[in-house]
């Protein structure tokens, strides 16, 4: 078929033609033309290079072990979480959606962490500054073994990270925030766990000491019943969204240290110490109960790039258990 705009007379000036001369598919719907096979919303996602939205579905996730950065990681299902290390800010995952399947949003007080079970609610504190906020863990993030969490852009703007995105900072695990945002998306391992019959406590009033009737068996009673497993107050379900809420606390920089392990024997500890002599590894004596543990550290260290320089070290060497920390 021959296409002819108003104004152009060239018979047998196809498609192609236009295409050659820089028509393109806006230019032929300004000269009065329309795309044709196409439906209106297909055609304008084709003209608009759009892809649809991903579907959010919320749901716990543990998963098995994986191995990124260089190093294997093992979630596990944590009640108590108390760590220290360096936070970076959180990139947005190709497919919009974080690890447990809700909408990655970088205005969200949320935050991805390598092993802990998803999703989980915690308390994030710039050890530079005092200030926390309270985050959704929601992803797994990069899994880079220099870095003990990554956090959304809003909350790195309320914690006031320094211009380069890295801060010190202190996580603590909220354990019944946690257990109601896990108890509010499906998929959660339920305990199996039997309740017992529910039954009732029969009262009955007994005549004053001394009376006849006061040893006969009483006549009537009244039951009262028990609480049930399900008159338990249970926490209420976190929000996906948490509130923004800022705390100020005492700045506690601390030291930055590589901690390589910690060992039962001491012939261990020497080994591992004498690998990364260079680096300047020292044992510390831990005192635990009436036995004695051993721990590698290199540290402390005068800034965050020569902690991961150290940490790089440590990895390269086979010390797979090495990471930052605050102390």
């Amino acid at each position: 078929m021959t296409l002819r705009a108003p104004g152009l007379h060239a018979p047998g000036l196809h498609a192609q033609g236009f295409r050659a001369l820089g028509f393109r598919a806006l230019g032929f719907r300004g000269l009065g033309f329309r795309t044709l096979g196409l439906g209106s919303a297909a055609a304008a996602l084709v003209l608009s290079g759009c892809t649809p939205a991903p579907t959010p579905h919320p749901h716990y996730v543990l998963g098995p072990a994986y191995q990124a950065g260089g190093v294997w990681h093992y979630p596990r299902d944590v009640d108590t979480l108390d760590e220290t290390g360096i936070a970076a800010i959180a990139r947005k995952p190709p497919s919009g959606l974080t690890s447990d399947g809700e909408v990655f949003d970088q205005g969200a007080l949320a935050a991805g962490h390598p092993t802990i079970q998803l999703p989980a609610i915690a308390r994030v504190t710039n050890l530079e500054n005092g200030r926390q906020v309270v985050v959704r863990i929601n992803d797994r993030g990069s899994g880079d073994p220099h870095r003990l969490i990554e956090v959304t852009r809003r909350a790195a703007t309320l914690l006031d990270f320094p211009p380069d995105g890295l801060a010190r900072v202190r996580v603590e695990l909220l354990p019944r925030e946690t257990e109601a945002a896990v108890d509010s998306v499906p998929g959660a391992p339920k305990l199996a766990v039997a309740a017992a019959p529910r039954s009732a406590i029969e009262t009955t009033d007994l005549p004053a000491p001394g009376t006849p009737a006061a040893i006969a068996a009483p006549s009537a009673s009244t039951p009262v019943p028990l609480p049930g497993p399900d008159d338990t107050a249970k926490p209420a379900a976190e929000p996906l969204r948490l509130p923004e809420r800022l705390t100020q606390v005492t700045p506690n920089p601390g030291r930055l240290v590589v901690r390589l392990d910690t060992f039962d024997e001491f012939q261990y500890a020497a080994a591992q110490q004498a690998k990364m002599a260079a680096a300047g590894a020292h044992i510390v004596y831990l005192t635990s109960g009436r036995g004695q543990q051993f721990r590698v550290d290199v540290g402390p260290l005068p800034s965050i790039a020569r902690a991961d320089a150290v940490l790089d070290q440590a990895l390269a060497l086979g010390i797979p258990d090495a990471r930052i920390v605050v102390e």
